[in-house]
């Protein structure tokens, strides 16, 4: 369906296509699954100076003296890195915080408790049993009771058996209490996105599926300085949150990244490349792959060449990182919007019942009279 697409709709890209299928060998991605554009973006902060600058930090230690810029330091990290860093923060700042899921004792799958349950003691880092309804059902009878529940589903794939406990139970409790009672003090971590070699059960982007459960959050970080920013947010939050991190990253994202405890704020898009002509929205590790488009859309390579009008190479496209899923920054997005005329959406998630349908709606409800062509959705394959 998706070639049927592509042919009616850019024919000398399909007869390329055809000409160069079976005489060009394909190349196999890396065992590492790792995409080239993640190690080629300038999105990363590799200096210190520019790290501490983020947009939106906020430090939340309690030394006021040292609020300045000048007396921090920051380390080299890669995602995994940060995420460990933020919840030992987490853990040595907050005496009812917990950690648990499935393998966390020993450090998870991909490392990210490594260490944590030695530093800590195996009462606030441990495992629990093959049960991710359990693991859910666990996390908010913690919070319920006061405590700062930090649960990991080992891959997001596998939060479906969980579904029920988060949709008709934490998002609802704040609601069903009459405001008396909140289970803010929960978050739910999880790893997200294709790797490259994860298959049918350990490739998924299911953020989609939560769009609809009013009460709880939903946020997916795109490097290092972000994933600690924001899980340090998360965990802190008033409501109950789910936080995505996407796999492929927690190795081949890498930046400095401040060591003392900051915050960035939920629910708040950023723009990364400011533009007029196009607003390109994204989350995840299709900011890379987006980040990669506009530069072979302003210098493409003489393969390319003849497909890009010159015309179009000197586009200005506004890349926006929307972080906060739900609920999403309408204002910032609406509001590019409607300087640049034009819209589209990239996520990884299938088309049908994705997260760009929701935006695109709400676009076009609050900026239609503004916009010179339909709102475009560039997703995964269903």
């Amino acid at each position: 369906m998706l070639a049927r697409r592509l042919r009616s709709t850019f024919p000398a890209l399909s007869r390329r296509w055809q000409t160069t299928a079976s005489t060009t060998a394909i190349e196999s991605p890396s065992a590492g699954g790792y995409p080239s554009s993640v190690a080629s973006s300038q999105l990363f902060r590799m200096t210190r100076e520019s790290a501490l600058r983020t947009p939106g930090i906020s430090w939340q230690d309690e030394e006021s003296d040292r609020n300045i810029v000048g007396g921090r330091e920051t380390r080299k990290m890669n995602l995994y890195q940060a995420v460990r860093d933020a919840l030992s923060i987490a853990l040595a700042k907050d005496d009812s915080a917990v950690i648990f899921g499935e393998d966390v004792a020993f450090g998870g799958v991909f490392r990210c408790t490594m260490g944590l349950a030695e530093e800590f003691g195996r009462e606030r880092v441990f495992n629990t049993p093959l049960t991710e309804q359990g693991i859910a059902g666990f996390g908010i009878g913690l919070a319920s009771m006061g405590h700062t529940a930090i649960a990991e589903i080992q891959f997001a794939d596998y939060i479906l058996p969980a579904f029920d406990q988060l949709v008709n139970e934490a998002a609802k409790f704040r609601y069903r209490s009459g405001g008396h009672f909140s289970i803010g003090g929960l978050t739910v971590r999880t790893p997200t996105m294709a790797v490259g070699h994860g298959g049918l059960y350990h490739s998924q982007s299911p953020e989609g599926f939560f769009m609809g459960a009013s009460g709880l959050k939903v946020v997916i970080p795109r490097s290092p300085i972000q994933c600690k920013g924001l899980l340090l947010s998360a965990i802190r939050d008033s409501d109950p949150v789910i936080f995505m991190e996407p796999k492929v990253l927690y190795r081949s994202a890498v930046e400095q990244v401040p060591i003392d405890d900051f915050a960035l704020p939920l629910s708040r898009a950023e723009i990364l490349i400011p533009g007029s002509d196009l607003t390109l929205l994204t989350w995840g590790t299709p900011v890379y792959h987006c980040e990669s488009a506009l530069r072979l859309l302003n210098s493409p390579p003489p393969s390319l060449a003849p497909l890009i009008p010159p015309s179009l190479r000197s586009a200005k496209v506004e890349l926006i990182d929307l972080r906060t899923i739900l609920p999403w920054d309408i204002e910032t997005v609406v509001e590019s919007v409607r300087r640049t005329k034009r819209l589209v959406i990239v996520h990884e998630a299938g088309m049908t019942g994705g997260v760009g349908g929701e935006i695109a709606a709400e676009v076009g409800k609050r900026a239609f009279l503004r916009l010179e062509a339909p709102v475009r959705r560039i997703t995964g394959w269903e």
